[in-house]
């Protein structure tokens, strides 16, 4: 059996399906450079014919990387399949994804149709890809609750019909390790064409079973996972990218490699969670921040000792330098330049370093040390410089026993503007007061805060959703004070209505 399994990244296309988790097409290319960095073989860069704006990143990742494979997300509709050709028309090496719900629930309740028609209709659409490209990947949708010895003449259908790579989705996250490790089993013995394809994996974690199902699909014969950075996607999530790779890295008894440079999983995570502005869970396995922090007196006796006693991964493996420059006060350009670039952010516009410097000074006269998290949300907080609509001061008055007021200051266009309000509490005040001079019917859906790191001084991170027309909008706030955080939220979002 071959040991080389390929990665294929579908961070910017089932990752970024995420409510409020969308990208511009510029942030778009710089994940995909990074993970061209990262090593992974393909890239799943969008689903050309959903959006203008899909499309158009398609053609762009085409243009900013060189040696993966770029690949597009079709339906088997023809009109999909020529509009992804048209996308990829200037990737080196190409992609057709297209494929069918083949479940018998899709079947019955999606497609309104019979198992045979279906069949005819994926092995159509597979020639008609094969026209455009050599290189074309099928799915089966629900592939996880379809029958296999149905999904067995589906497959061999599609690979006697050209194509390269088969996808065997877990789009519901329903299947147990050991059910979906015997379904990819049952194909490499049952399709008798299977030699002449490769046989993928792609699993969701709505149970949390995704990388073990992954896993087990792997032992069983697959030799191409479908995964995204920090396991992000739709509902609950993909399998994720650095856990399979960690995986194989710690057993390396298994024979099985990936091309994956591991120094870069805690830098792309970074950046991802960053220009998503979708905070890792603290105890995310390989890039959550306590990933290798340890806080029971045992525990740290016995690092203290040997690190191996706790510690299965070296954190260098993944990235993690112990011996990274502090920021403070007195640091350079140089230095925080340095830090971003370590996080995954290249800054190569002075004036937008400056900018960012400057911003930096401001946050580290209020804290003693600058962490990473913090720099990074002051790289996603300076992304909305330029909008129309910026905070220019905002003053509240709160406490026990007096009611909260707050005064705002708002630049629109270059035209300054002031109101007042009360409200329950600073943040209710200091909103209404904006709402007085953005004079729109609106409503806050959603409102949650983080904390960054630890520490009463910490920078905030607000995350907020307003309705507007019909319409759910998501915006971002990053400042050591919570309301002003909450306020540069609200502005975000009304930035992004659609008039």
């Amino acid at each position: 059996m071959d040991d080389r399994l390929f990665v294929f990244d579908t961070t910017l296309r089932d990752g970024e399906q995420v409510p409020g988790c969308q990208l511009n097409t510029v942030e778009k290319i710089q994940v995909a450079k990074a993970l061209e960095q990262l090593g992974v073989d393909v890239i799943e860069a969008g689903f050309p014919i959903s959006s203008p704006g899909d499309f158009n990143s398609v053609i762009e990742i085409s243009k900013a990387v060189t040696w993966p494979t770029i690949c597009a997300l079709t339906r088997a509709v023809e009109k999909d399949i020529d509009c992804a050709a048209e996308a990829l028309q200037y990737a080196k090496h190409k992609r057709i994804h297209t494929g069918i719900g083949t479940s018998d629930l899709h079947i019955k309740y999606k497609f309104n149709s019979t198992q045979d028609e279906i069949l005819e209709r994926a092995a159509a659409a597979v020639r008609y890809a094969k026209q455009y490209v050599e290189d074309v990947e099928f799915y089966a949708e629900d592939a996880g609750r379809t029958d296999n010895e149905y999904l067995a003449r589906v497959v061999e259908a599609v690979i006697k019909a050209g194509a390269t790579v088969i996808n065997i989705p877990d789009t519901t996250g329903y299947c147990l390790p050991e059910e979906y490790g015997a379904k990819i089993k049952y194909l490499m013995e049952h399709v008798s064409n299977v030699d002449k394809a490769i046989i993928s994996t792609h699993c969701h974690n709505d149970l949390g079973m995704a990388t073990a199902n992954t896993f087990q699909g792997v032992l069983n014969g697959a030799r191409q996972v479908e995964v995204t950075v920090n396991g992000i996607g739709e509902r609950a999530g993909n399998t994720s990218l650095e856990e399979i790779a960690m995986i194989l890295k710690c057993h390396k008894g298994l024979g099985i490699d990936t091309n994956i440079n591991t120094e870069k999983i805690c830098p792309i995570s970074r950046l991802v969670s960053s220009l998503m502005n979708m905070p890792v869970q603290p105890n995310k396995a390989i890039v959550g921040r306590n990933a290798f922090a340890h806080s029971s007196g045992i525990h740290q006796d016995g690092v203290l000792k040997n690190v191996q006693t706790y510690e299965i991964i070296n954190p260098k493996d993944v990235g993690l330098d112990d011996n990274s420059i502090v920021l403070t006060a007195r640091s350079g350009r140089a230095a925080l330049k340095y830090r971003l670039h370590v996080n995954g952010i290249e800054v190569d516009d002075e004036s937008k370093l400056d900018n960012l410097y400057k911003k930096f000074l401001e946050l580290a006269d209020k804290k003693k040390e600058v962490s990473d998290a913090d720099i990074l949300a002051l790289a996603g907080a300076n992304s909305a410089e330029t909008n129309n609509i910026k905070l220019d001061y905002l003053q509240v008055t709160t406490g026990k026993g007096v009611k909260s007021v707050a005064s705002i200051g708002l630049n629109i266009s270059g035209q300054h503007f002031e109101e007042a309000s009360s409200g329950n509490g600073p943040v209710d005040a200091a909103i209404k007061a904006l709402k007085r001079i953005i004079r729109k019917e609106m409503t806050l859906k959603e409102f949650t805060i983080q904390a960054i790191d630890k520490g009463s001084d910490d920078v905030g991170k607000v995350h907020m959703q307003v309705e507007y027309n019909g319409h759910i909008y998501y915006g971002f706030g990053a400042n050591t004070d919570i309301v002003t955080a909450s306020v540069e939220a609200y502005v975000d979002c009304i930035n992004k209505f659609r008039v």
